[in-house]
């Protein structure tokens, strides 16, 4: 029985995954010795990418390798798949997302400083769990305070290949600008389910919503020129 072409055996193995397969998780399909080299998986993903052009799945390449995933076009019909309604998200927690996001490493307490409120430790626990954020040391200060960076898991959910394509906070601050105080929609809940990065502000119990999220970004502004951008010397290697 002669071997498929190699783009076709990438795309059953992506259909297959669930989750980005790295170069390495892609040569581990093949036997030692008639593994494809490097060049050879890039050159069938270009292919495979250009197989999609026109079709409601796309070939994307994200912080934890490639996958295939849905277009956002097709988006409000596949959506229907779940009958739960998507999980919605505090301004707190967003705003809190975003700090770290693009702050990091941050402690609480600093968190805290910009936000001008404590942060609740659901807030926190829930971004761990969601595996959007991680500790990656603590701050050798009195209390030694756990410090947190976003995962690969945040880049790949928000379809981001590095923190360094993070929108710039004057795109945020445009955006902010001419969403509030429309209502803001909820992020989708399904794993998988990858979305652009663009932390909305919702509508919750808290007041003067439209007016504190404008008031972190002036001060993540203020901060931008600092900003550290590549964050791989503070994550260790994640198992597959």
């Amino acid at each position: 029985m002669s071997q498929p072409a190699l783009e076709r055996i990438l795309e059953a193995a992506l259909q297959a995954a669930g989750k980005p397969l790295s170069l390495e998780r892609m040569r581990e399909l093949f036997d030692e010795d008639g593994a494809p080299s490097p060049a050879e998986l890039r050159q069938a993903l270009e292919r495979l990418a250009e197989d999609c052009v026109g079709r409601s799945v796309e070939l994307r390449e994200v912080a934890g390798g490639w996958r295939l995933q849905v277009r956002d076009d097709y988006a409000p019909w596949v959506g229907r798949l779940w009958e739960e309604r998507p999980q919605r998200y505090s301004r707190a927690l967003l705003e809190t997302l975003s700090l770290i996001a693009y702050r990091q490493p941050i402690t609480r307490g600093e968190i805290e400083d910009v936000r001008g409120v404590a942060v609740s430790s659901q807030i926190i626990r829930t971004l761990l769990e969601r595996e959007w954020v991680r500790v990656v040391g603590h701050r050798e200060v009195p209390g030694r305070p756990a410090m947190y960076a976003t995962t690969r898991q945040f880049l790949d959910y928000f379809n981001l290949r590095s923190l360094a394509e993070l929108p710039p906070l004057a795109e945020l601050r445009e955006l902010v600008e001419e969403q509030l105080p429309a209502a803001a929609a909820a992020i989708p809940e399904q794993p998988g389910e990858a979305v652009a990065w663009n932390p909305q502000p919702l509508a919750d119990d808290e007041p003067e919503a439209g007016g504190d999220f404008r008031a972190l970004l002036e001060e993540l502004s203020a901060m931008e020129t600092d900003l550290k951008t590549d964050f791989d010397d503070l994550l260790p290697p994640e198992d597959e």
